[in-house]
C-alpha cells in the first residue's frame, strides 16, 4: 500500500493538472480580445528593472502592441470593422512607455501615428508623442511630416501645420513640404509670413524649375495680400466687410483687378478670408 502511494499521488496530480489546464487553456483562447493585451507596467517600474537593456524592453513593448493589433485584424472579417473594440488606451500607454524607455524607437512613433489618429481619433495625443520624438530623432523628417498632416487634415491648425511642414522640408530637402509650409502659413491668415518664407526659399533655390514654382506661388500670395489690404481700407471707410472682390474693384480699392497666376478666380469667403477657386494649384479649377 505504501509503495502504491507515490504512483497514486502522481496519477491524481496529472488528472488534477488536466482538469485545471484544459478549461484554463480554453478560457485563454476564447476570452475577449481586449483582455489579451495583458498587464500594463508602469514606466517608473520598468526603467530600473530594465537596467542597461532599455532598448530591448522598449522593442518588446512595441512588438507586443503590434502583435496584439495584428491579431485583432486577422480575426476581423474581411472588409469589416473589429468584432470587439481594441484596447486603444492600453496600446497608447504601452507605446508611451516604450518611447520613454527608448526615445529613439522608430516603430513606436510610426505605429502610434496610425492608430492614434485614424482609430482612436486622439490627434493631440499623437502630436504630443511625435513632438517628443522630434526632440530625440532630430534627423527624422517623417515625424514632423506626420504632425503636419495631423494638424492640417484633422485639427485644421494651419499655423502649426506650416511649422511642421517647414521642419520636414528642412530635414528632408523635399520641395513639396516647403511648398506646403508656405501654403498653410497663408491658410492660417499669415500672408506676410508666407510671402517672406517663399521669398527666402525662391532666393536660395538654384533649380530653375523649382524656383519658377516658388515664384508662381509667391505671386499668388502677393495678390492675396493686395486684396487683404483693400478689404482693410474698405472696412475702415464703410465699417463693414466687403461682400466680394468686385465691390472692392468698383470702389477703387483694388486697381488693377487681382489675377491668380494659377488660372483661378479670387473670392471672399463668408468671414472675409481671401480664397481662390484654383486652391493655389494648377489644374484645380472649380466653378463657384
Amino acid at each position: 500500500m505504501t509503495q502504491r502511494t507515490p504512483v497514486t499521488m502522481l496519477l491524481l496530480g496529472l488528472v488534477s493538472y488536466c482538469l485545471v489546464i484544459g478549461p484554463f487553456t480554453s478560457y485563454m483562447r476564447n476570452k475577449p480580445v481586449e483582455e489579451k493585451l495583458g498587464y500594463l507596467p508602469s514606466v517608473k517600474l520598468l526603467k530600473p528593472l530594465s537596467a542597461d537593456q532599455k532598448e530591448l524592453v522598449a522593442e518588446s513593448l512595441v512588438f507586443k502592441v503590434i502583435v496584439y493589433f495584428g491579431g485583432l485584424m486577422e480575426k476581423a472579417p474581411e472588409g469589416s470593422i473589429f468584432e470587439q473594440q481594441p484596447d486603444l488606451q492600453g496600446m497608447s500607454r504601452l507605446l508611451h512607455n516604450a518611447v520613454h524607455l527608448d526615445p529613439y524607437n522608430k516603430d513606436a512613433y510610426y505605429f502610434a501615428q496610425g492608430f492614434l489618429t485614424w482609430d482612436a481619433r486622439q490627434f493631440k495625443v499623437a502630436n504630443d508623442l511625435l513632438d517628443y520624438g522630434m526632440k530625440h530623432r532630430t534627423w527624422d523628417w517623417q515625424l514632423p511630416y506626420f504632425a503636419g498632416f495631423n494638424s492640417s487634415f484633422f485639427m485644421h491648425d494651419y499655423k502649426k501645420a506650416a511649422e511642421y511642414y517647414k521642419l520636414a522640408g528642412d530635414l528632408s530637402g523635399n520641395f513639396l513640404f516647403r511648398q506646403l509650409a508656405g501654403r498653410y502659413l497663408q491658410e492660417s491668415g499669415q500672408t506676410d509670413l508666407a510671402i517672406a518664407y517663399l521669398s527666402t526659399m525662391a532666393k536660395g533655390e538654384r533649380n530653375q524649375t523649382l524656383k519658377k514654382t516658388l515664384l508662381t506661388r509667391l505671386s499668388a500670395f502677393r495678390e492675396v495680400k493686395r486684396i487683404e489690404v483693400a478689404c482693410d481700407k474698405f472696412r475702415e471707410l464703410h465699417g463693414v466687410t466687403p461682400l466680394n472682390i468686385e465691390q472692392l474693384i468698383v470702389a477703387g480699392f483694388l486697381t488693377p483687378p487681382p489675377v491668380d497666376p494659377y488660372g483661378g478666380r479670387f473670392f471672399l469667403e463668408p468671414g472675409g478670408k481671401v480664397a481662390t477657386t484654383s486652391k493655389f494649384a494648377f489644374g484645380v479649377k472649380k466653378v463657384r
